[in-house]
């Protein structure tokens, strides 16, 4: 199974989200789950049965809306909080999330309730730290600065989007994130798919599950400058005789204050080549090749 090969590989940090994978599942008798993600229940069915708890980090994120819309069903307030990390608890099958994020901004809350209440969270025993998601830098220093005024518990994390074809996260997070003394854990690491070699230029699919029904990725990507930069990644991982998505993973940990990217996998091979990207070091010549075509971009997945 993917969490035994995980641990085997010492990549121990097992991420989700109240929005991942809503379809339900069969509950396990006398143990009735709170409405939201089959894929936190079987998650955690897992690390039950394969792990001890100390030897995985278990991340998992708040803000959206699980099992319909209707007021506090999402976003960021203490009602909301207090219920979601209660309702994670459960699905996951254990007492505390590792590193308890908000999945998002939220502009219709105080960020001092938000604050306040993620502070409480981990004096009382549920997280252990706090981390945050894709959001502008000036969103995210406000937030800083109010948990220093305040006294309370201060993000350690970044979860932004950033790759090799996405990367107006340099322009303000990523020198705030080194600043701050913030780990960064970018999401989408290989563009959904987009850098892992299987996507060709005029096509909108390529022989894949993901990119036949990744309707997002066509919003983010599949511009003409996006397929040259897969191009040369490609090039240059038959160069080096890698794999595309470890060219494009040791672009990524090449960068200063990229902690881990967070990487899936939906065959044990894709975590065999993340796992070998550590061992890729990219020469200065050849991370300028692989940078040169990037053109601006709009601000990309806030939404």
């Amino acid at each position: 199974m993917k969490v035994a090969s995980s641990q085997e590989a010492d990549a121990v940090k097992l991420p989700s989200a109240e929005v991942y994978g809503k379809q339900p599942i069969v509950p396990i008798p006398d143990q009735p789950h709170p409405p939201g993600s089959a894929y936190y229940i079987m998650l955690g069915r897992a690390l039950n049965g394969l792990t001890r708890r100390d030897q995985v980090v278990i991340a998992t994120k708040a803000f959206y809306p699980v099992g319909g819309e209707w007021p506090n069903s999402g976003g960021l307030s203490r009602k909301r909080l207090l219920h979601a990390i209660d309702d994670s608890l459960t699905r996951l099958g254990t007492d505390y999330i590792d590193l308890y994020q908000i999945h998002r901004f939220d502009p219709d809350t105080p960020i001092e309730e938000t604050l306040e209440t993620l502070h409480d969270i981990v004096k009382s025993g549920k997280a252990r730290y706090i981390g945050a998601s894709s959001m502008f830098a000036w969103q995210f220093m406000k937030m800083l600065a109010a948990a220093d005024a305040h006294g309370w518990t201060r993000f350690i994390s970044m979860q932004n989007h950033y790759n090799l074809i996405y990367r107006e996260e340099e322009r303000e997070m990523l020198p705030l994130c080194l600043d701050e003394g913030v780990g960064v854990i970018p999401w989408s690491p290989l563009a959904r798919g987009f850098l892992s070699g299987t996507r060709e230029r005029g096509e909108r699919t390529a022989d894949t599950t993901r990119s036949k029904t990744d309707q997002y990725a066509k919003e983010l990507y599949y511009s003409d400058v996006d397929f040259t930069i897969a191009e040369r990644v490609v090039e240059l991982a038959r160069a080096r005789e890698v794999k595309p998505a470890q060219i494009a993973l040791a672009w990524l940990l090449a960068k200063p204050g990229v902690t881990a990217p967070i990487v899936g996998a939906t065959k044990l091979s894709h975590l065999d080549d993340a796992v070998g990207a550590l061992q890729v070091r990219l020469t200065e010549d050849e991370i300028a090749c692989l940078e040169e075509p990037y053109q601006p971009l709009k601000i990309l997945g806030h939404s």
